[in-house]
């Protein structure tokens, strides 16, 4: 059986599966009954300063994206941190941490930007017993508005500057949760490292209004007739998580640095993908709000089963396993040929790839009078539209056009497959062979 204990940053949890600070991990109570139903550990709900009191919203706090079935895509969460007192928190974390010390115990901090505030707050987390601290960069409604949250991730300098403020203040790991809502998700993340950090996490919620009442018009989720941005995750977010987790896996400044994965995690599947692209572990909200605490079980279930048929005896086997394959578009390989195939027996004559091919791409799948699709090669150039929109799970594949044959679009020999893409002259972005 495949061991699914984790090591990161020093922290050992029985598997790689947190939940991410969010309204589950709000209270003892819910932490609890995370921990029996499997978690291998928390982020608690972001804990403020002592200051004036958050006050959250008494109307909707979420506003959703559905998929045809009903089956929701994305939530827009406009609730604060946490609204109960610090003390009380600190109480609790104590208290969970103590009875469940296999378990990983993250509290995650947002204070105001100012060294005394940070100075003030490590000491009490400090005393809890807990493994750590994540440091909420990335929260973008609500705090972002009074200089905390994605006011201090979208400015590098005020990442690093925090960050070192709390190397310098607290003993045990800091993990710098990182903001989606930027340019270019590498320069915050050497932000980090510059200040310390043992780790960063990412993504946080994506900026965003999911819809509006066209009867009262008001963005939803709606409090007396008005609506806010909020926080976007879910499912939908998860395609956005995996492209920035990459880029700083890959980043030469930033390859190697400790990664907490976030974003639309809701299989053991995807989990893995994380995982593959540098993850240590990854945290999960959206899916234990969506389905409830036990949806754990079948990720680990998941998970030890892939690993089994892989070979594979640890996560730490397949850390960053698919980095090497992420590269720039003109580093991909041009004399890579493939043609659309159709499989008849499991056509269902819907002509959904029909439609879509000679609508609105290459016109390259022919309809007979008895509803007949196939593909026509020589106007098939592979874009993949008519897999992707097929109901049927593999009906429509990829068949990749041997070495040596006429690709009957161009008249083109399909070349053999080049060792060394990137020095070949056929290559748009060659680079000189030195």
């Amino acid at each position: 059986m495949a061991d699914l204990t984790t090591d990161f940053l020093g922290i050992k949890s029985p598997n790689p599966f947190w939940l991410a600070s969010a309204p589950p991990t709000d209270k003892e109570y819910n932490v609890r009954r995370a921990f029996e139903a499997g978690w291998g550990g928390v982020v608690w709900k972001t804990l403020g300063s002592e200051g004036p009191p958050v006050v959250n919203v008494n109307g909707p706090r979420y506003g959703a994206i559905y998929g045809a079935d009903r089956r929701l895509l994305g939530l827009n969460n406009i609730e604060l941190i946490t609204d109960r007192p610090l003390e009380t928190n600190l109480e609790e974390i104590a208290r969970v941490k103590a009875d469940y010390p296999d378990r990983a115990m993250i509290v995650s901090l947002m204070v105001p930007c100012e060294e005394e505030a940070w100075k003030a707050i490590l000491p009490r987390v400090e005393e809890t017993g807990a493994d750590g601290i994540e440091l909420n960069f990335g929260c973008p409604h609500g705090m972002s508005e009074r200089g905390m949250g994605a006011a201090v991730g979208q400015v590098p300098e005020y990442i690093e500057m925090v960050t070192r403020w709390c190397k310098e203040n607290y003993s045990k790991p800091v993990i710098v949760k990182l903001t989606p809502n930027i340019t270019d998700i590498r320069k915050p993340a050497m932000a980090a490292k510059n200040g310390g950090a043992d780790a960063v996490s990412l993504i946080n919620t994506i900026n965003s209004i999911t819809s509006v009442d066209l009867d009262t018009m008001s963005p939803e989720p709606s409090i007396d007739g008005k609506g806010s941005h909020g926080g976007y995750c879910g499912p939908a977010v998860k395609p956005i998580a995996l492209s920035m987790v990459s880029e700083i896996s890959r980043h030469v400044e930033t390859r190697g640095m400790p990664i907490s994965g976030i974003g639309g995690i809701t299989t053991w599947r995807d989990a893995a993908e994380y995982i593959s692209l540098g993850c240590g572990n990854v945290q999960v909200c959206t899916a234990a709000m969506t389905y409830g605490f036990k949806v754990v079980q079948e990720m680990i279930s998941g998970l030890s089963d892939w690993m089994d048929e892989k070979g594979h005896t640890n996560v730490s086997d397949f850390v960053g396993q698919a980095v090497p394959n992420v590269t720039d578009w003109q580093y991909l390989n041009l004399n890579y040929v493939t043609k659309a195939r159709i499989d008849q027996d499991a056509c269902i004559k819907c002509g959904r790839c029909y439609a879509a091919c000679e609508d609105t791409s290459h016109q390259a799948i022919s309809m007979s009078s008895d509803r007949v699709f196939e593909v026509i090669d020589a106007e098939c150039v592979a874009c993949n539209l008519c897999v992707d929109v097929c109901p049927v799970e593999n009906c429509i594949t990829m068949e990749e056009m041997a070495p040596g044959t006429v690709d009957p679009r161009t008249g083109k020999v399909v070349e053999e497959e080049y060792a060394n893409w990137t020095t070949h002259p056929n290559n748009p972005g060659a680079v000189a062979a030195e």
